[in-house]
């Protein structure tokens, strides 16, 4: 302790403000357990209202109605922990919409698709993504939720996806897509409809080795594609051989 009281004693106050304003959210909150002298600079409003401008960079200060007056009222740590709880929120709303909509560890791609729609729509920044969907914990199907709007929707570059997979022990999990073609004609006949099956791992989608069947998911059951599902992926993943057409489950 004498150590560390020695340390902040020597660095000058802009110094140690930087070196705050450098760190993610739990080290600042880590750090401000340290001392009073740490507690008083990491909760000051400068640096959690650059923590607030690089997580939700698309809202930043323009969606606040007056960040003066709220500024002043609860402070930036105040509106940031504010914000965080309301993403927290809506995390859950689409976090149970999946777990509905999931039966028997599979989910129809419309679903899917609706699941990264309102993640779109309530604005998720790739850190909110990484909180609340890149979890070990939930479903693999949700983490390729996340994993598919940071690729599609936020543009965000593969390394930093995969640094986020690797980080969470998330990159190796895998993942079934079936899809079914309408049968091609030949000689005036329509042959049988084809199935297709691929499994891949979260990393092989973040690193663009499946495009092919990233794109079925991003189109979804268009045009000659007559169903696709998303499931966990089984030891042995074999395409279904179906007894009716799938436009009649």
């Amino acid at each position: 302790m004498k150590q560390l009281e020695g340390i902040q004693n020597s660095l000058p106050d802009d110094i140690a403000l930087k070196i705050a304003s450098s760190l993610q959210v739990s080290d600042v909150c880590s750090l401000g357990s340290c001392s009073r002298f740490w507690r008083e600079l990491c909760g000051s409003d400068c640096v959690w209202a650059s923590l607030y401008r690089e997580r939700w960079p698309a809202l930043d200060f323009a969606k606040i109605k007056n960040p003066q007056i709220e500024s002043a009222l609860m402070g930036w740590r105040g509106i940031y922990l504010r914000k965080h709880n309301e993403m927290a929120s809506r995390a859950t709303v689409v976090v149970h919409f999946m777990i509905q909509c999931l039966s028997a560890e599979s989910i129809e791609v419309v679903h899917y698709l609706s699941a990264i729609e309102n993640l779109c729509s309530m604005q998720f920044g790739f850190k909110d993504v990484q909180m609340f969907f890149f979890s070990p914990k939930l479903n693999v199907v949700l983490n390729l939720v996340g994993l598919h709007y940071c690729i599609s929707w936020l543009g965000v570059p593969a390394e930093y996806i995969m640094e986020a997979l690797n980080s969470c022990k998330i990159s190796e999990r895998e993942v079934c897509v079936r899809w079914w073609k309408l049968g091609r004609w030949f000689n005036g006949f329509r042959l049988r409809d084809e199935s297709h099956s691929r499994t891949f791992s979260l990393a092989d989608i973040a690193m663009a080795k499946e495009d092919a069947v990233l794109g079925v998911l991003h189109r979804g059951a268009i045009h000659e594609v007559l169903r696709v599902q998303i499931s966990v992926a089984k030891p042995v993943c074999t395409p279904w051989s179906f007894q009716s057409s799938p436009t009649q489950n």
